[in-house]
């Protein structure tokens, strides 16, 4: 299952249900975008050493991005974006999933919901 930066996030903060959720999965997957946006909103150095030991300790597979996943996100961008607000962000998240076949937990369905070969799975803190 690939994971959303939202439910990280939540985790990381100790929120009860978010910490169930990726102690629930076993295969833990995140797109190299989200590992981007979680370092980009690290305040410091130890803030980021703390991420990477979290993610480590919870086995999880960053998945790299591929010409197939761009074209993808590509794709989605031409055909939600003007109704949906999809950003640049979330269309890689979401090609990712798609691409690798993976259910997408996610608390942001507004972020998603639009996209029909993308498969979510609802997070509710």
């Amino acid at each position: 299952m690939q994971i959303d930066t939202d439910v990280i996030i939540r985790a990381l903060r100790r929120v009860k249900p978010a910490v169930a959720a990726i102690e629930g999965i076993t295969e833990r997957k995140i797109s190299v975008i989200t590992y981007m946006e979680m370092v980009q909103g690290g305040r410091n150095n130890q803030e980021i050493r703390q991420l990477k030991q979290y993610l480590s300790y919870y086995n999880f597979s960053v998945l790299p991005l591929t010409e197939n996943i761009g074209h993808r996100a590509l794709v989605y961008m031409e055909e939600y974006r003007p109704s949906t607000g999809l950003t640049v962000d979330d269309s890689l998240i979401a090609a990712t999933a798609a691409e690798n076949q993976l259910v997408l937990l996610t608390g942001n369905l507004k972020h998603y919901r639009a996209i029909r070969d993308l498969e979510i799975k609802p997070f509710r803190p």
